[in-house]
């Protein structure tokens, strides 16, 4: 890396347009992080321990959590300590790694509520087939196959960021190492890096939106056919919490970045960003633990 950049670290500018609301934003931040910690946290142990909810569902769940702890604690941390302690410096190799963070965790999050959708398609278009078809193993071989998505599919987008120059400037105008803002600083034809973000949106993004909006095509039909009012609410409670997680997910990514401003302001977008990356990870498991009866027995059982 040290042969293709003069740039050793990077210093991130944070929130300079909201300075006198430093300390009202760390302690807003990190409040959402702590709840959202907990909150996963909580999940994940009552998952583990009531043998109740050892279901394809929850166990979907459990890997949604961990993702969301991890994708929070390679941003938020350094975000706070921007704001509290005035550390802005972070080095290259830090830059890098907490870029190939986010970005993974954003495309395994798309796989996994594909991953999900298939297994609601299952339970509702085939109910007595669902137990042999999602098994263990297939639930295994899913969530393997999500990780390996996230954690493959942005890395040549990220090694090709790596071995860009950065020789005009190290300062980078948000409160992470986001990729458009360190493309904007590298001194490389960016043409290249370009074409391969919108290969990585389509994979990690556009594909899985394809095949979720194909099960719940199936899953919608299936459940029209149902002649009873009752059955046709029993059907639609069994994915209403994967269905409202999946709009949260793909409406704030639509409305944060793919807005017509977004290009132009970044300084106003940052904001948005962050409360994008903070709350989606803490609305999580507070939907499914709303709409699930049988996460809530099992919490009042584990208190």
């Amino acid at each position: 890396m040290v042969n293709h950049t003069s740039v050793t670290e990077f210093l991130i500018l944070g929130f300079p347009e909201f300075a006198e609301f430093q300390l009202p934003l760390f302690t807003l931040f990190s409040l959402l992080y702590l709840m959202a910690l907990l909150g996963n946290l909580l999940v994940i142990c009552i998952i583990c321990v009531d043998r109740h909810l050892h279901t394809p569902m929850y166990f979907f769940l459990a890997n949604l959590s961990t993702l969301d702890i991890c994708s929070l604690t390679s941003i938020v941390p350094k975000m706070l300590a921007i704001l509290l302690e005035k550390n802005h410096n972070i080095s290259f190799v830090g830059c890098i790694l907490q870029m190939y963070c986010y970005t993974m965790s954003v495309a395994t999050e798309f796989a996994l509520l594909t991953a999900m959708a298939y297994d609601r398609y299952i339970a509702i278009c085939n109910p007595l087939r669902y137990l042999n078809i999602m098994n263990k193993n297939a639930c295994a071989v899913l969530a393997a196959v999500s990780w390996t998505v996230g954690f493959v599919d942005p890395l040549p987008h990220n090694i090709a960021i790596s071995q860009s120059s950065f020789c005009d400037s190290n300062v980078i105008n948000h409160f992470f190492c986001e990729v458009e803002a360190l493309v904007k600083l590298s001194c490389s034809d960016s043409s290249v890096i370009q074409s391969m973000n919108y290969i990585v949106g389509l994979f990690a993004i556009f594909i899985p939106f394809l095949l979720i909006l194909t099960s719940y095509m199936f899953i919608i039909s299936t459940i029209m056919k149902i002649r009873s009012s009752k059955g046709k609410s029993k059907a639609f409670s069994t994915c209403s919490s994967h269905f409202t997680v999946i709009l949260l997910a793909y409406g704030t990514m639509i409305g944060v970045y793919m807005n017509p401003g977004s290009v132009n302001s970044a300084g106003q977008n940052k904001l948005p960003i962050a409360m994008y990356i903070v709350t989606l990870p803490l609305l999580n498991p507070v939907i499914y633990s709303l709409r699930s009866k049988e996460l809530k027995v099992a919490l009042k059982r584990a208190i």
